[in-house]
This record gives C-alpha cells, structure tokens and sequence, in this order.
C-alpha cells in the first residue's frame, strides 16, 4: 500500500519553498525535504503568491492510502521578514526557534490551523496547534534555506489551512479542545496506510490530557454511540470522556501506565460481548464470537435449546437480546456476561486499576451494569457540576 506525508511534511516543505523564494527572488514550483523517517518528500509548490516583504505557497497534502480527511488539503506557508522589536518579543517567547546565527524564526497558526485551549497536549495552551517534531521541520528547512542565501536575520512562518476548521470537524480536535482548525501533526513524517498506531496515539493523548486536568479516574467507550448513551442516561457530556474505538486492552495498558486508578467502561453490547471471551481488541478482524457467546451464557441460564439456536443463527446482538427478552432470561444472562466482562477487564489490569462496566443495547437501553457502577453516577454528576 502507498504511504503518504503528514501534514507536518507539507508544512515544512511549504514554507523551506516560500522561504527559498523570498531570500533569492526565484521561483521554486518543487522541493524536496527530508523526513525524520528519513525518506524524501518531493512536493510540488501551488498557489504561489510572492510580494517584496512576503512569499506565501502550497503543498496539497497527500494521505497515501490511509482514509484521512486532510487528504486535499492545502497546507500553506507564509514567510516574512521580521522586524527587530517582533525579533525581541518572540526570543522572550517558547514559540520560536534560535537559528545558526543571531536570527529567529518565529513558527505561528493562521486561519485554518487550531489553537490549543486546554492543558495536557503537545503544545502549552495559547499556542497554534502545530506540534514539536513539525516545528522542528519548518525550523530546520528555513534554516537551510539561510544557511545557503546567507540570511542571519529574523523570519516569521505562518502555516494556514484553507477550509480547516470544517476539516477539523471530522477529527478529534474539538474534544481536546483544539479550536478554529486542524493540527499540523506528524512523528515521522509521513503517513502509514490504515495506521492503528496512530489510533492509538489519539488515546494517549486524550488519556495524557485527562491526567493533566489531575483526574486519577476516566469514563471510557469504544465509539460514540457509547459516549452518547452515557450523556443520554446519565448526564455525563461526552466530551469529557475517552473514545477507545477497539483498542479496549490496549487503553486499559495505558490508564494503567499514566497512573489512573479507576476506570468505567461504558459499551454496545455488540464489542462487549467479545470482552466476555477475554478479546481485548474488539475488531472483527480480530475475532468474531459474540453470538457463540451469547448462546454458551444462554445455555447456562437454561434457554431452551430451540432459543439458543435462534441466537446462534442472529445476525445482530440487538436480535440476540430480544430473543433473550421474549423468552424471560434476558437479566440472567446479561448478568452472568457481565461477570466474564469484569473478570477480563481486572485480569487485563492485574489489579492496578479497578475497572466498572456499563453495558447497553440501542433498542433495550441498559443491560447490565457491575457492582460498584453505581458510585460512578455520583462521582460524574459531580464533576459535571464543577464543568458548568
């Protein structure tokens, strides 16, 4: 599968081309830069606008074969020269980078490119939402572009996005409190097709986040209808919790590393019935038994065996649940998955984190809950309370 290059690539090659035509007067419709995968990004240069104190040019960003909604985009820079007294503000500043010389090259977001407006991330609150390793990009290919021009003062980088706050709507960032944009990421530089990696990556920082706010607890769900049915039932906004789409083991790996001490799991029954077999990644790539399942704790509550093989021939959980309903043993049985659901989850723990689950069905509601769920309904209305 085709790779691509992180938005924090297009942005470094963006503005090393916008700085090249600034300092030298040539137009450059093409430049390569180096990734710190170490792979070279050749990218063609667009929308190239050029005035005597300022250049400003394109890179489309490029998502290879990853499914990426900033695939399209363009991702500009714009380079100007800077006066001293800005050269003076920004040195007293962490948003700047000190060069080879006596100059600055002062890295900020224009339209398009979020603002960080709560602790925890990668950048302090204030700041664009440009992370470290792209601003470490931008400076090192600016700097080039001095080094070779012979330029030892000050530059400004403004990295802009048209249409990226739409854009931002079909990301993460408006649950992390990212405004106005999208961010310029990237690690390595370049995108890896149908990354889990960068899945995973989502929920350290969301978890990272959590613990910055000081909470040693967290609400957890795989997705949104999970986070949904929380704030339906119980009153707690969605946007206070952690989406760990199938990476339940892996997300419980991490609470436990980031210090927290307790963790509610809040779910479909459609994944956590499969956490009732010990399957930690609920993906179906990874494993499908749900109704194999449903029908062994059906068989426990002594279903009747033309019940149980109407389970096993279902399609859906929610039909499973319904033959359950109609046939008087729905309560059994989800009770006894819950059982296996919490045993896996504490299993998964060893006993470093206490972990409650909640599970639910879209057509019946609430299933079934653990014991010590309960206390989570005061502890979250609580802390609702101080958010308001």
């Amino acid at each position: 599968m085709r790779f691509g290059f992180t938005t924090g690539s297009c942005a470094a090659a963006a503005a090393k081309a916008a700085a090249y035509m600034l300092l030298t007067g040539k137009k450059k419709t093409e430049i390569s830069i180096e990734t710190p995968k170490g792979i070279i990004f050749p990218a063609q240069i667009i929308d190239i606008s050029v005035s005597e104190s300022q250049v400003s040019c394109a890179v489309v960003k490029d998502g290879g074969d990853d499914p990426d909604v900033t695939t399209g985009a363009k991702i500009f820079a714009t380079v100007s020269y800077m006066e001293d007294s800005e050269k003076k503000s920004i040195e007293q500043g962490a948003d700047s980078g000190t060069d080879y010389a006596v100059g600055v090259i002062n890295i900020d977001g224009g339209p398009g490119v979020g603002r960080v407006t709560k602790p925890g991330l990668d950048q302090p609150v204030g700041n664009a939402a440009i992370n470290h390793v792209p601003r470490e990009m931008i400076k090192k290919e600016v700097l080039e572009v001095c080094k070779v021009t012979d330029y030892q003062r000050s530059l400004s980088v403004v990295i802009s996005v048209p249409n990226g706050e739409e854009i931002a709507k079909q990301t993460f960032n408006p649950r992390l409190g990212i405004v106005g944009g999208i961010s310029i990421l990237g690690t390595s530089g370049i995108v890896e097709p149908m990354s889990n990696q960068a899945i995973l990556d989502t929920i350290r920082v969301e978890l990272n986040q959590r613990s910055a706010q000081g909470y040693d607890y967290v609400a957890v769900s795989p997705g949104n209808y999970g986070l949904d049915f929380m704030k339906a039932a119980y009153g707690y906004d969605l946007d206070r919790s952690v989406k760990c789409s199938n990476f339940i083991g892996d997300t419980i790996d991490m609470a436990v590393e980031l210090g927290f001490k307790r963790m509610l799991l809040t779910g479909h029954i459609g994944k956590l019935i499969k956490v009732s077999g010990g399957i930690m990644n609920t993906h179906s790539k990874e494993g499908d038994c749900r109704m194999e399942l449903m029908a062994s704790f059906a068989i426990r509550a002594h279903v009747k065996p033309d019940h149980v093989r109407e389970i096993l021939d279902c399609v859906s959980t929610e039909e499973a649940v319904r033959i359950l309903k109609e046939c008087g043993k729905l309560e059994e049985v989800m009770d006894q998955a819950m059982d296996r659901i919490v045993f896996y989850l504490n299993k998964r723990a060893k006993g470093r984190l206490q972990i409650d689950c909640i599970m639910y069905a879209n057509e019946f509601g609430e299933l079934a809950r653990s014991r010590e769920a309960e206390k989570w309904f005061t502890l979250l209305a609580q802390e609702q309370e101080l958010q308001i």
